[in-house]
């Protein structure tokens, strides 16, 4: 799932007053009317002030009530969802694609040597992009965490029957490859410094992540839309470059992962695509929310020891070479606009009617910003960065 950054110059909105979805000691419903008027402030500056990007500690937003909406949706999610997951046996596993280690020695290791000859052309600057994702994917064990916080599609046992739960386990699996994968690719290509990936890894799943999804699955299946269509794009993206940087095996690798992405993102649009028809002011001002808070990238809490601000610095890089970029921020919100039909939605209250126009707003003013901020990068030009990735050797940013 989860790969993605926080980009180095998207406009982020932040709310005027820490009110946001403020409770009470009853709860409140889910509604426009709780969104305060925000203020655009740069995404350098964003990054810069860790705190600028943390929300409210806003749990359990959903009124009980609406708990039922997804209990009642369970056939439907039997029917619809789970379909959408592979067998096992029909899935391909990351054995498929590197060196046997149980071939003679001698075969081994020309089969190894074949790696690292096809690796050799690709520029740092890649492979810091590659382990940025690999740890965002190894940190699986807090995405499902995330999930198993919302209320009404939680599993409750670990092994729950629900259909919920059956995905969320299932997703869990499928994904768990991805990272697998990775990983023995950047270890047998000896391009990479693994002890500091390691840390990496194991200081992000320490940290753990602060979308502010609120416990609230209208909230976390917003989330989970926007992060596995950024998947796609960036797995593809990185695909693409591996070819043209000489390593066919590599670009099939980011592009089968890029193919699982997309099948998970049809599933979770498809959730919202039914939240919208069933209880569309809910799910309506669910997406604002989201979109107001900015959707925060999972490994927004990178660290490495070293470098207080790593995860900045792998933004930049993504953004330089064009694997995710806030152009392609704004062009998946117009995607998921389309795909659920937001412009065209009727019988909204007031409220929802005004989260709509919001969104429906948003991504004009995102590539306006941009563009400015752009501007303001160019004029104070690059600066070296040292990855610790890539043994302190240093990238352009």
């Amino acid at each position: 799932m989860q790969v993605s950054y926080s980009l180095e110059m998207h406009p982020v909105w932040v709310p005027r007053d820490a009110s946001t979805f403020r409770r009470s000691r009853h709860v409140l419903p889910l509604t426009a009317a709780s969104l305060r008027p925000l203020q655009p402030i740069s995404a350098v500056a964003a990054v810069a002030a860790p705190s600028i990007l943390k929300h409210q500690k806003t749990t359990h937003s959903m009124p009980p009530e609406k708990v039922e909406v997804f209990k009642s949706l369970e056939t439907w999610a039997s029917q619809n969802v789970l379909p959408l997951l592979k067998p096992v046996d029909q899935c391909w596993q990351p054995h498929d694609f590197v060196p046997d280690s149980s071939l003679p020695t001698d075969e081994f290791t020309d089969r190894v040597a074949q790696l690292r000859e096809r690796t050799a052309e690709l520029p740092d600057e890649y492979f810091v992009v590659l382990v940025g994702d690999m740890i965002t994917e190894e940190a699986l064990p807090t995405y499902q965490t995330m999930l198993n916080t919302l209320d009404g599609v939680r599993d409750e046992t670990g092994a729950s029957p629900s259909p919920w739960a059956a995905w969320t386990r299932a997703w869990t699996a499928e994904e768990n490859r991805h990272g697998d994968l990775l990983r023995t690719y950047l270890y047998l290509s000896g391009r990479v410094d693994m002890l500091m990936i390691e840390r990496t890894v194991q200081y992000l799943i320490g940290a753990g992540m602060d979308p502010g999804m609120e416990n609230n699955p209208y909230l976390g299946f917003v989330y989970t839309s926007f992060q596995e269509r950024a998947t796609f794009v960036s797995h593809g993206n990185t695909a693409r470059l591996a070819k043209e940087g000489g390593d066919p095996v590599l670009a099939r690798i980011c592009g089968t992962i890029a193919a699982d992405e997309k099948r998970h993102e049809k599933a979770y649009c498809r959730i919202v695509e039914k939240l919208l028809e069933v209880d569309a002011n809910c799910a309506m001002v669910a997406v604002a929310d989201m979109m107001r808070k900015k959707i925060t990238m999972p490994a927004h809490l990178m660290r490495n020891g070293q470098d207080p601000k790593l995860f900045e610095h792998f933004s930049a890089v993504a953004q330089r070479l064009g694997v995710y970029t806030v152009h392609d921020y704004a062009n998946i919100l117009e995607f998921l606009i389309r795909r659920w039909g937001l412009e065209r939605l009727e019988g909204l209250t007031a409220e929802g009617r005004r989260a709509q126009e919001f969104v429906c707003g948003l991504a004009p003013r995102i590539r306006r910003l941009q563009e400015q901020a752009d501007q303001r990068a160019r004029m104070m030009g690059q600066h070296g960065v040292r990855f610790s990735w890539i043994f302190n050797r240093e990238i352009k940013i």
